[in-house]
């Protein structure tokens, strides 16, 4: 009996030398784009919903703090104010205050109030749950300013700074350069102390752009002391004056209108007839 043949089946992939797990080329590269990544498109959803969050809630904050469901129905001023008129306040807060007790700039409330004339610096707070707090600081006026060669007149607070408002009360004058008024307050208090021995008030002080100094009197005297000077300075001539002036003004017998202190030694007196007359003739 002939023997059974023995058979091998094969595969035609492993005919051609290829096995049956190959892949075809190109397939590989197209499942590994963005869309076959679910990590990455998770964490793109994820950030187009925080996204989208943010604004929603922006919206919804800035379209409730708009609402009027928290008025502002009063301002109460905390310091009385001396030179500010209740007509002033009203107005400001009638023209600056918008919006409700959240969305108010009170920034912008702040800086209008403090446009008033006499004010020199505001403090605006809130107090829940309707009320808008003011705290005012005004100047306190203490002379007259002229700004040397403009003749604007102005007003001189306690701390040296010129600020623009009316006043009638009885206040020295100063004048001099842009900028000097601090200077000259400091040197009116040193003046004024130098020359009380004298019974005298200084009503006027005034510097000129060469730093030359005039001094006025309560009885109308003008004092010239001019600038100051290595060997002689101003206040070493200013207290011989005021040492001299009583013996001198006996020996003189009349009213004198300018005392010349701009010499190293002395001074000269110029009597009011004469002054007047040599004002008449210029």
């Amino acid at each position: 009996m002939p023997a059974l043949a023995e058979f091998r089946l094969r595969s035609p992939l492993a005919a051609r030398g290829l096995s049956g797990t190959s892949r075809i080329p190109g397939r590989t590269h197209e499942r590994e784009g963005v869309w076959h990544r679910p990590a990455v498109l998770n964490l793109f959803s994820d950030l187009l919903m925080l996204f989208a969050a943010v604004a929603f809630g922006y919206a919804f904050v800035a379209w409730f703090l708009s609402r009027p469901l928290f008025p502002l129905r009063e301002v109460v001023v905390l310091t009385p104010p001396a030179q500010v008129t209740n007509e002033q306040l009203e107005y400001v807060a009638r023209s600056a205050i918008h919006g409700n007790f959240f969305s108010v700039d009170l920034e912008t409330v702040r800086e209008t109030f403090e446009k008033l004339p006499w004010v020199r610096r505001a403090e605006v707070r809130r107090r829940w749950p309707d009320v808008l707090e003011l705290r005012l600081e005004e100047h306190q006026a203490v002379a007259y300013w002229t700004v040397s060669g403009s003749g604007d007149s102005q007003l001189v607070n306690r701390q040296g700074e010129v600020f623009v408002a009316a006043s009638n009360a009885a206040m020295p004058s100063f004048s001099g350069p842009q900028g000097s008024a601090a200077y000259i307050q400091a040197k009116h208090r040193e003046f004024g102390a130098m020359l009380e021995p004298l019974g005298r008030r200084l009503v006027g002080l005034a510097l000129s752009a060469r730093e030359a100094w005039q001094l006025k009197l309560d009885d109308g005297m003008v004092i010239m002391l001019g600038r100051d000077q290595e060997k002689a300075p101003i206040g070493e001539r200013l207290e011989r004056f005021v040492s001299a002036w009583p013996q001198a003004r006996d020996k003189v017998g009349v009213q004198v209108a300018v005392a010349d202190l701009r010499y190293p030694s002395g001074f000269a007196l110029t009597p009011v007839g004469d002054f007047k007359a040599a004002k008449g003739k210029q």
